[in-house]
């Protein structure tokens, strides 16, 4: 199977929700269950039937966690020789042409992507177009809202 770029800050955040899920999470759901249990009848005991489907989901969301890291080709974006490019990890900041709105972006993988927080994945329009381009270039990107252009103000290795 083919390594899942991630950046280290993705794999840390990963690794802390996998630790809650199994240190905190997953013994809360077994005492819920073994709560539950104690109230009779199982075919009809709601609190039981809810924390068997929040066991499903936690294990499910375990098993992903941990297939993610396994898959995972952690990048360490400060241990890169800084060649001024923009590559999987960096930040940049660009200037709209059309809006002259400036915007910064971190370029992630896929499952850390978060357009509120400005991580946009290597795999979207924007940053296939701004990959390998440097301080000063200007790029026109395909989006979704049609052709937008960008001028490329910064390059950060953060």
């Amino acid at each position: 199977m083919n390594k899942i770029p991630m950046t280290l800050r993705g794999a840390k955040k990963l690794r802390e929700e996998l630790k809650y899920l199994k240190s905190t999470r997953r013994p809360k759901i077994i005492s819920d269950i073994s709560n539950a249990r104690e109230h009779g009848d199982l075919k009809e005991n709601a609190e039981y039937l809810a924390a068997r489907e929040q066991q499903g989901f936690c294990e499910g969301r375990i098993q992903k966690i941990e297939d993610q890291l396994s898959n995972a080709n952690i990048i360490d974006i400060t241990k890169i020789p800084y060649t001024g490019r923009v590559i999987f990890g960096c930040t940049v900041s660009v200037k709209n042409f059309d809006t002259l709105d400036k915007q910064t972006y971190s370029i992630v993988g896929d499952d850390e992507a978060n357009c509120k927080e400005n991580r946009i994945s290597i795999h979207s329009p924007i940053a296939r177009g701004l990959i390998d381009k440097e301080r000063g270039d200007i790029v026109t990107i395909q989006t979704p809202g049609g052709k937008v252009a960008f001028e490329i103000l910064k390059v950060e290795y953060i």
